[in-house]
């Protein structure tokens, strides 16, 4: 098998795609199906990002690379074996590959929507898998109004169960330590965006300029200022799924943004010849990779500084986790403290931000003030 990266000639409906995953067998023949299900399953709008594309690419790779290894045919669902196709691999790359158990979970996934799909253009005749009722645990002791008692849900079972630890976060003084250790006033202000937003990394690297205004010179008197993410707008902003949001933002946070405009950035700015759409740039004054992976180096350094092991998703969980305390301890009318922090942070579904629930029930015997106020009083004290 061979798994090759598509260049810009490589159009679909018009449209080029590079870097799309295309599966060719030894004689470089193109593996019909599977190329059929990538154009399917990662162009449909539900995925929407291109992120998902080298790993489902290197998951069907893998996946027909080991039956073909095994000389066995993919459409081969009633061979009569005590294993099926898909859970002999599951096996091998938990035994012999000794694989983490996410990765493998993440491949099977990608597989079991092949075989979905296979299903559906009746490709085989039966999914090499079957389903079961598993029970879910969901303890939310903290907001009464989420059924506390658990739920069944429908998982395939060739899937190995899942046992995901809760997402890490910062405590208030590990907070302060990270920002004193930061001398650098660009990255400060990088990890102060990311503790007061939630924002994803690729989403803080692409942060627009324009987002940017004095709160005292636009005749809006609220607290907390709303400010519309939209790729479409060409802003230069990036979103995952390319989705757009608003966030909110607190009048006393947007001041400090914008002093950090009009008295800091110009000093990588004049670096460039070209003007730049993003707020942060680089030493050289050009915008971050439109991943920020750079972000995370830099943010992990300063966390050896500080003694503290942080990485820029680890400030997305920190902020979550505080506001959802914070909002719970001083509520607002008719505010949900769940469905906004789900909507800040852009999840498609409020499941995926209930695991913030289980780090605040850790907390609720924790004294916490304000969120937004601690930190912008660490920050006028450094």
């Amino acid at each position: 098998m061979e798994l090759v990266w598509a260049t810009e000639d490589f159009v679909i409906a018009g449209q080029p795609y590079p870097g799309f995953p295309i599966l060719l067998w030894d004689s470089m023949e193109s593996c019909a199906q599977a190329n059929q299900f990538f154009r399917y399953y990662l162009l449909r709008g539900a995925i929407g990002s291109k992120d998902s594309w080298p790993s489902t690419g290197r998951a069907l790779y893998d996946f027909f690379s080991f039956l073909q290894a095994h000389e066995i045919d993919w459409r081969d669902v009633d061979r009569g074996e005590a294993k099926s196709l898909v859970a002999a691999y599951r096996d091998y790359c938990l035994v012999t590959c000794e694989l983490a158990l996410n990765t493998t979970r993440q491949r099977l996934t990608y597989i079991c929507k092949f075989y979905e799909f296979a299903l559906k253009e009746r490709w085989v005749t039966r999914l090499p898998f079957n389903y079961e009722e598993r029970t879910v645990k969901r303890v939310t002791r903290f907001l009464g109004h989420i059924d506390a008692s658990g739920g069944k849900v429908m998982a395939n079972d060739v899937m190995p169960r899942s046992h995901k630890s809760l997402p890490k976060f910062l405590s208030m003084a590990e907070i302060k330590s990270l920002l004193a250790a930061t001398e650098n006033p660009h990255h400060r202000m990088v990890m102060r965006l990311a503790l007061h937003t939630g924002l994803r990394r690729e989403e803080i690297a692409a942060f627009p300029l324009a987002c940017v205004f004095d709160p005292d010179k636009v005749g809006r008197t609220e607290f907390n200022l709303r400010i519309r993410l939209d790729p479409f707008d060409g802003s230069g902003m990036v979103t995952k799924g390319r989705k757009s949001r608003d966030i909110y933002v607190s009048r006393k946070f947007m001041a400090e943004l914008y002093r950090y405009v009009t008295k800091v950035r110009g000093e990588r700015a004049s670096l460039s010849k070209t003007p730049q759409k993003s707020m942060f740039l680089n030493q050289s004054g050009e915008r971050y990779g439109e991943d920020g992976k750079s972000l995370n180096r830099i943010i992990s350094k300063a966390g050896k500084r500080a003694g503290i092991k942080v990485h820029t998703h680890m400030l997305r969980h920190t902020y979550a986790t505080h506001t959802l305390v914070s909002l719970q301890r001083n509520p607002a009318n008719g505010l949900d403290p769940l469905v906004f922090v789900q909507r800040q942070l852009g999840h498609s579904s409020i499941q995926t931000t209930m695991v913030y629930l289980h780090l605040v029930n850790e907390m609720a015997d924790e004294a916490v003030l304000a969120y937004d106020d601690e930190l912008s009083a660490m920050a006028e004290a450094a």
